[in-house]
Protein backbone atom coordinates (compact mmCIF):
# COMPACT_ATOMS: atom_id res chain seq x y z
CA UNK A 1 0.00 0.00 0.00
CA UNK A 2 1.95 3.10 -1.01
CA UNK A 3 2.21 5.68 1.55
CA UNK A 4 1.70 9.80 1.67
CA UNK A 5 3.56 10.15 -0.76
CA UNK A 6 2.71 7.82 -2.89
CA UNK A 7 6.17 5.71 -2.29
CA UNK A 8 5.16 1.50 -1.67
CA UNK A 9 5.52 0.81 1.68
CA UNK A 10 8.48 0.76 4.04
CA UNK A 11 7.61 -1.93 6.40
CA UNK A 12 8.42 -5.02 4.23
CA UNK A 13 11.66 -3.60 3.43
CA UNK A 14 13.12 -2.41 6.78
CA UNK A 15 15.93 -4.95 7.01
CA UNK A 16 18.79 -2.70 6.21
CA UNK A 17 18.09 0.22 8.90
CA UNK A 18 17.60 -2.81 11.34
CA UNK A 19 20.94 -4.01 10.23
CA UNK A 20 22.64 -0.70 10.75
CA UNK A 21 21.32 -0.20 14.21
CA UNK A 22 22.36 -3.45 15.57
CA UNK A 23 25.76 -2.93 13.64
CA UNK A 24 25.85 0.71 15.45
CA UNK A 25 25.34 -0.57 18.38
CA UNK A 26 27.91 -3.13 18.41
CA UNK A 27 30.72 -0.57 17.19
CA UNK A 28 29.72 1.98 19.84
CA UNK A 29 29.86 -0.49 22.51
CA UNK A 30 34.19 -1.15 20.86
CA UNK A 31 34.48 2.45 21.06
CA UNK A 32 33.09 2.47 24.66
CA UNK A 33 35.44 -0.39 25.26
CA UNK A 34 38.43 1.50 24.03
CA UNK A 35 37.63 4.63 25.45
CA UNK A 36 37.58 3.17 28.83
CA UNK A 37 40.69 1.76 28.56
CA UNK A 38 41.90 5.02 27.78
CA UNK A 39 40.55 6.92 30.68
CA UNK A 40 42.13 4.00 32.56
CA UNK A 41 45.68 4.13 31.59
CA UNK A 42 45.03 8.32 31.94
CA UNK A 43 44.19 7.97 35.38
CA UNK A 44 47.82 5.86 35.90
CA UNK A 45 50.12 8.23 33.95
CA UNK A 46 48.59 11.93 34.21
CA UNK A 47 51.18 13.93 33.96
CA UNK A 48 52.57 12.43 30.59
CA UNK A 49 49.05 12.24 28.83
CA UNK A 50 48.65 15.82 29.63
CA UNK A 51 52.10 16.87 28.50
CA UNK A 52 51.32 14.96 25.34
CA UNK A 53 47.90 15.97 24.92
CA UNK A 54 49.13 19.88 24.91
CA UNK A 55 51.47 19.09 21.78
CA UNK A 56 47.95 17.94 19.94
CA UNK A 57 46.98 21.13 17.44
CA UNK A 58 43.17 21.95 19.19
CA UNK A 59 42.41 24.26 16.52
CA UNK A 60 42.99 21.63 13.83
CA UNK A 61 40.78 19.25 16.19
CA UNK A 62 38.06 21.89 16.51
CA UNK A 63 38.11 22.52 12.80
CA UNK A 64 37.50 18.71 12.04
CA UNK A 65 34.52 18.57 14.42
CA UNK A 66 32.87 21.61 12.37
CA UNK A 67 33.51 20.35 9.05
CA UNK A 68 31.79 16.76 10.35
CA UNK A 69 29.15 18.82 11.88
CA UNK A 70 28.21 20.52 9.17
CA UNK A 71 28.76 17.20 7.09
CA UNK A 72 26.00 15.86 9.19
CA UNK A 73 23.70 18.96 9.00
CA UNK A 74 24.08 18.62 5.09
CA UNK A 75 23.21 14.61 4.92
CA UNK A 76 20.17 15.48 7.23
CA UNK A 77 19.10 17.56 4.60
CA UNK A 78 19.46 14.93 2.28
CA UNK A 79 17.60 12.79 3.89
CA UNK A 80 14.80 15.26 4.23
CA UNK A 81 14.79 15.77 0.44
CA UNK A 82 14.71 11.81 -0.20
CA UNK A 83 11.47 11.49 1.87
CA UNK A 84 9.57 14.01 -0.22
CA UNK A 85 10.81 12.73 -3.27
CA UNK A 86 13.10 15.08 -4.53
CA UNK A 87 15.83 13.65 -6.44
CA UNK A 88 17.71 16.69 -7.41
CA UNK A 89 18.10 18.44 -3.64
CA UNK A 90 18.55 14.99 -2.49
CA UNK A 91 21.86 14.97 -4.97
CA UNK A 92 22.73 18.54 -4.48
CA UNK A 93 22.76 18.36 -0.63
CA UNK A 94 24.86 15.01 -0.56
CA UNK A 95 27.45 16.60 -2.84
CA UNK A 96 27.87 19.26 -0.71
CA UNK A 97 28.09 16.86 2.38
CA UNK A 98 30.95 14.93 0.41
CA UNK A 99 32.81 18.02 -0.42
CA UNK A 100 32.41 19.93 3.21
CA UNK A 101 33.37 16.37 4.67
CA UNK A 102 36.34 15.78 2.83
CA UNK A 103 38.31 18.94 4.18
CA UNK A 104 38.43 16.33 7.29
CA UNK A 105 40.51 13.84 5.48
CA UNK A 106 42.79 17.04 4.51
CA UNK A 107 43.41 17.75 7.59
CA UNK A 108 44.01 14.15 9.28
CA UNK A 109 46.60 13.90 6.83
CA UNK A 110 48.40 17.59 7.47
CA UNK A 111 48.26 16.64 11.56
CA UNK A 112 49.01 12.97 11.06
CA UNK A 113 52.64 14.62 8.58
CA UNK A 114 52.80 17.35 11.09
CA UNK A 115 53.09 14.92 13.91
CA UNK A 116 55.54 12.33 12.07
CA UNK A 117 57.81 14.98 11.07
CA UNK A 118 58.44 16.04 14.72
CA UNK A 119 59.38 12.31 15.43
CA UNK A 120 55.85 11.48 16.96
CA UNK A 121 54.70 8.21 16.42
CA UNK A 122 52.39 5.34 17.54
CA UNK A 123 56.01 4.29 19.77
CA UNK A 124 56.69 7.60 21.48
CA UNK A 125 54.41 6.61 24.53
CA UNK A 126 51.09 5.62 26.02
CA UNK A 127 49.15 8.83 24.88
CA UNK A 128 50.55 8.78 21.46
CA UNK A 129 49.64 4.70 20.91
CA UNK A 130 45.79 5.52 21.67
CA UNK A 131 45.76 9.11 20.05
CA UNK A 132 47.15 7.19 16.83
CA UNK A 133 44.87 4.24 17.29
CA UNK A 134 41.67 5.78 18.01
CA UNK A 135 42.18 8.77 15.56
CA UNK A 136 43.22 5.73 12.72
CA UNK A 137 39.95 3.70 14.09
CA UNK A 138 37.64 6.42 13.49
CA UNK A 139 39.22 7.39 10.13
CA UNK A 140 38.35 4.10 8.70
CA UNK A 141 34.79 4.66 9.84
CA UNK A 142 34.90 8.20 8.21
CA UNK A 143 36.23 6.51 4.54
CA UNK A 144 33.40 3.84 5.10
CA UNK A 145 31.10 6.44 5.27
CA UNK A 146 32.37 8.86 2.64
CA UNK A 147 32.26 5.81 0.55
CA UNK A 148 28.80 5.35 0.84
CA UNK A 149 27.61 8.58 0.57
CA UNK A 150 29.51 9.02 -2.53
CA UNK A 151 27.99 5.83 -3.81
CA UNK A 152 24.33 6.92 -2.98
CA UNK A 153 25.40 10.16 -4.87
CA UNK A 154 26.32 8.67 -8.42
CA UNK A 155 23.01 6.50 -7.94
CA UNK A 156 20.52 9.73 -7.73
CA UNK A 157 22.69 10.51 -11.13
CA UNK A 158 21.03 7.01 -12.39
CA UNK A 159 17.55 7.47 -11.28
CA UNK A 160 14.75 9.72 -12.20
CA UNK A 161 12.34 9.42 -9.10
CA UNK A 162 13.11 8.23 -5.39
CA UNK A 163 12.55 4.27 -4.44
CA UNK A 164 11.60 2.76 -0.90
CA UNK A 165 14.93 1.00 -1.41
CA UNK A 166 16.92 3.94 -1.81
CA UNK A 167 15.50 5.74 0.93
CA UNK A 168 16.26 2.92 3.48
CA UNK A 169 19.86 2.94 2.10
CA UNK A 170 19.88 6.98 2.88
CA UNK A 171 19.01 7.10 6.22
CA UNK A 172 21.30 3.45 7.07
CA UNK A 173 24.25 5.85 5.72
CA UNK A 174 23.34 8.90 7.06
CA UNK A 175 22.44 6.88 10.83
CA UNK A 176 26.38 5.50 10.34
CA UNK A 177 27.76 9.29 9.70
CA UNK A 178 25.85 10.81 12.69
CA UNK A 179 27.66 8.07 14.47
CA UNK A 180 31.14 9.00 13.39
CA UNK A 181 30.17 12.16 14.02
CA UNK A 182 29.51 11.89 17.75
CA UNK A 183 32.93 9.48 17.85
CA UNK A 184 34.94 12.07 16.64
CA UNK A 185 33.09 14.79 19.19
CA UNK A 186 34.42 12.29 22.12
CA UNK A 187 37.74 11.89 20.83
CA UNK A 188 38.07 15.62 20.20
CA UNK A 189 37.12 15.86 23.83
CA UNK A 190 39.14 13.20 25.21
CA UNK A 191 42.34 14.05 23.07
CA UNK A 192 42.13 17.64 22.04
CA UNK A 193 40.40 19.24 24.43
CA UNK A 194 43.08 17.57 27.68
CA UNK A 195 45.87 19.65 26.18
CA UNK A 196 44.14 22.53 26.00
CA UNK A 197 42.90 22.36 29.78
CA UNK A 198 46.92 22.04 30.62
Amino acid sequence: MPDALGRPELAAGRKPFQSIWIFLVADSVSFGLLFLVFMVERLGQPVLFAESAHRLNALLGLGNTLILITGSWLVALAVAACRVGSVDRTRRRLVAAIVVSSGFAFVKIFEYGSKVGDGITPLTNDFYTFYYALTGFHLLHYLTGMGALIYLAVLTVRVHEIEARFTLWLESAALFWHVVDLLWIFLFAMLYLLGVQT
